[in-house]
């Protein structure tokens, strides 16, 4: 978080602190916060009721955001790849009190910067102790000081089952980062965590205790893409079975990236355009329900994804030729570029009144014409550009 305005002003250790930790966070993902929770009463500060509070904008047309930040960045991890890691150089530490963070919050949400507290942390000296002060954090806002907006509350491996359910308790959403595909690559990115037990076995008590304390957004994890040189297909193969064994709301994706005085700091960046690629093939999978089998076809031999939009690819692997809106069915239309769950609704309820005649029409029903139009038969006529079709 940046230097705040005069009208929020904290001393300068604080500020440093504030900055230092801030920043310490910018690689964890919080891309969407909406929550089911409902909040009722007249002593409470905060809300949950706007979806997506880290780029949302409320009913009177104000913009609103996280207070987005680590607990402390002191960390006994070896992560080669994170500047706050036990081997990394010139990072000054800094950590917050619980009573202090939950302070700033509230500044900062009485000041109208912000609307909820995403919080993660590295694991200090003892990760159990960290961890505690976290939820003694949270427990502030929420007891002592009546907040009732949105909290994404990390998970810090290797904690203990108590403080998952505790954490569980207090928070919208809970998140614990996988980072990588398996065992073996964890020991190439990051040697002094065991992925089986810190990591997986953690996510299993998440996902068990959410039959007794639902979580209102859900859990997540995010992965580092090109982290450990892992293929695409690996990281698909891994996010696949987070949704499916570990019922995560959504996985992320970070692309990575090299920080100068890290043990990585001399591989070179994954492009973000990678990072891009498997937030679509993630979209195919989660949202248009795309099959594991079915999505392999968009890999090449050697299990990386294209450099083009993936449904691209899954068109030319699943159709045998141009589609006639008319007369496709709903997962045939899905799967043409430019065709989401929306437009391809309303092509089938407007086709049962009267058939689609032009290219205007579908643009009107939401095709994204350009990318959609050389996948598509209208009145006999199609775009017979498309090699593997042929002409």
């Amino acid at each position: 978080m940046g230097h705040l305005s005069s009208s929020a002003t904290l001393d300068v250790e604080l500020q440093a602190k504030v900055s230092a930790l801030g920043r310490g966070s910018r690689h964890d993902v919080c891309a969407s916060t909406s929550s089911s929770r409902s909040v009722s009463g007249f002593r409470r500060i905060g809300a949950v009721s706007f979806p997506g509070v880290c780029q949302a904008f409320t009913p009177d047309g104000r913009c609103v955001s996280l207070f987005k930040t680590l607990y402390t960045n002191a960390c006994t991890h070896s992560c080669y790849y994170c500047p706050n890691g036990a081997m990394s150089r010139g990072c000054r530490k800094y950590s917050f009190t619980p009573e202090e963070l939950a302070k700033i919050v509230l500044k900062l949400y009485k000041e109208n910067y912000i609307e909820g507290l995403f919080l993660s942390s590295g694991v200090g000296r003892d990760e159990e102790r960290t961890m505690e002060e976290m939820i003694e954090a949270v427990e502030l806002l929420r007891g002592k000081y009546g907040f009732e907006g949105y909290v994404h509350l990390k998970i810090l491996p290797g904690v203990g089952r108590d403080h998952i359910r505790r954490a569980m308790e207090l928070a919208d959403r809970v998140s614990i980062n996988i980072e990588t595909v398996s065992s073996s690559t964890m020991g190439e990115i990051s040697p002094s965590k065991d992925y089986l037990t810190d990591i997986l076995r953690r996510q299993s008590f998440i996902r068990e205790e959410m039959r007794r304390t639902p979580l209102p957004a859900g859990h997540t994890t995010q992965m580092i893409v090109g982290g450990a040189e892992e293929r695409d297909l690996d990281i698909f193969r891994r996010a696949v079975y987070e949704y499916r064994k570990m019922g995560v709301r959504r996985v992320y994706y970070s692309a990575f990236t090299s920080i100068e005085g890290t043990p990585f700091e001399g591989r070179e960046s994954v492009p973000l355009q990678r990072e891009k690629r498997h937030y679509q093939l993630d979209w195919l999978h989660r949202v248009y329900g795309f099959s594991e089998k079915e999505l392999f076809c968009v890999f090449d031999d050697e299990g990386y994804l294209p450099a083009e939009d993936p449904k691209k690819r899954l068109a030319e692997c699943l159709l045998d030729g141009p589609v006639d809106p008319n007369t496709a069915s709903f997962k045939e239309l899905l799967t043409v570029p430019g065709i989401g769950p929306v437009s391809a609704g309303r092509i089938i309820r407007i086709r049962k009144r009267r058939r689609i005649e032009s290219p205007e029409e579908l643009s009107e029903l939401g095709v994204a014409l350009k990318r959609a139009w050389p996948y598509l038969l209208l009145r006999g006529w199609r775009q017979s550009t498309l090699r593997w079709w042929g002409s």
